[in-house]
């Protein structure tokens, strides 16, 4: 056996354990997609997957890079994806064959491309989708030798994958937040911390994103942001078609006030008002609120209407403070860390109550970093090192009660 068979085993063996170390059918593409990049000499890669149209239009469900693809769509027969799709035929673009397919520029805006190889993604007759590699500029064009090493990865993660059939893709919904080139800067003392660096990111109506990462890798920062409880330095922040990032002070409190709900680790509820009283409080900021008991019912303390923080565990307080950010009826919930102060109970209540503040339409973003509770999004947005790093769409979100850590 020779040295090209020996490392052909070691990869499936590699794909096969990814896959068989898997909970579910999104985390084992993920998994597989990982394991492909590290072995095709690309730096990103892409998965794109077709509906069930009479002209099949494509749509990305995993990707790693730092642009958030989650808007692009390709029609089956136009641009390279739709073109590999139709064709199931492989190719590679580089230099100014790739700059001129306005649809990969519309893709990777703001992101320097190289050179792309696109694979299709099936078996037998049957092509669900295609798989993009993508370097960056100064690392060469794909050769043919590699685009048939990527071909060859795909394929083998396919046949690992092909008991489990991709359904259709969901209609994308119209966005609700678009962040571009967002750059944040902190200083301390004589040095200048670059904290976001040039993150890019659709959010869309009624969907449940969760921003993920380890601590310091920027999440928090571009979740206050979106709040417009920090100022961005470089780049644009619209809010249903509204730039926020040219907001004076007074136009910011007014788009906090009608726009976003808060919930953070801490409850930051007034001490001397009960539960009533402090989502009531809330509720004087706006025209139309939601009615606080109703709210308090909604999230399972109508019993505990009447009592005042100190009396309430730390679970109810959060629920509380949930019912808070509902009253304003705000088209957009943001979270920060909502579960870390709790127990894994508690957390699963809580969880169960955010749950239902999806299912009623409103926009939720939620950052954690628990990989578990990632696992109840639609969208999980990975940070790293001040960049989204890696978007993946759950074809399955499990609920709450079915989370496990």
């Amino acid at each position: 056996m020779n040295e090209k068979d020996i490392r052909i085993y070691q990869i499936i063996g590699r794909i096969h354990s990814c896959i068989t170390s898997s909970k579910d059918f999104d985390e084992a593409v993920t998994a597989c997609l990982k394991t492909v990049l590290q072995y095709s000499m690309a730096d990103y890669a892409a998965v794109w997957r077709a509906d069930d149209s009479e002209v099949p239009v494509l749509r990305p469900v995993y990707w790693i890079c730092p642009v958030d693809l989650s808007s692009g769509m390709h029609r089956s027969g136009e641009s390279l994806v739709g073109r590999v799709y139709k064709n199931q035929a492989s190719e590679a673009v580089s230099g100014e064959a790739a700059a001129a397919d306005t649809a990969l520029a519309a893709d990777f805006a703001g992101m320097e491309i190289g050179s792309i190889a696109c694979v299709p993604l099936g078996s037998g007759n049957t092509c669900y989708g295609c798989v993009q590699f993508i370097r960056t500029p100064g690392k060469g064009a794909f050769t043919p030798d590699e685009v048939d090493t990527c071909e060859l990865l795909t394929y083998m993660a396919q046949t690992e994958l092909e008991e489990v059939r991709p359904e259709s893709h969901k209609s994308q919904k119209d966005i609700l937040l678009s962040a571009r080139n967002i750059h944040k800067y902190y200083q301390s003392g004589e040095t200048r911390n670059h904290v976001l660096k040039g993150v890019n990111l659709d959010v869309y109506k009624g969907e449940f994103v969760c921003l993920l990462g380890e601590s310091g890798c920027g999440k928090s920062t571009m979740l206050n942001i979106i709040g417009g409880l920090l100022d961005l330095d470089e780049g644009t922040l619209t809010f249903d078609g509204k730039d926020i990032s040219k907001f004076n002070e007074k136009e910011l409190t007014e788009y906090r006030r009608d726009n976003i709900g808060f919930i953070f680790q801490a409850y930051n509820l007034m001490p001397n008002l009960n539960a009533k009283q402090n989502v009531d409080l809330i509720a004087e900021l706006v025209k139309e609120p939601a009615d606080s008991e109703e709210l308090l019912k909604l999230v399972g303390l109508s019993e505990q209407k009447d009592h005042y923080p100190f009396q309430l565990s730390g679970g109810q307080q959060q629920r509380i403070a949930i019912a808070r950010a509902m009253v304003k009826k705000p088209p957009l919930i943001l979270a920060d860390e909502p579960t870390a102060a709790l127990d894994y109970a508690t957390s699963i209540e809580v969880l169960s109550v955010m749950e239902n503040v999806v299912k009623d339409g409103t926009t939720l973003m939620v950052v954690t970093h628990n990989e578990e509770i990632a696992k109840m999004a639609d969208r999980v947005v990975r940070f790293r090192n001040g960049q989204t790093y890696e978007i993946r769409i759950n074809a399955h979100p499990l609920h709450a009660a079915d989370l496990v850590w």
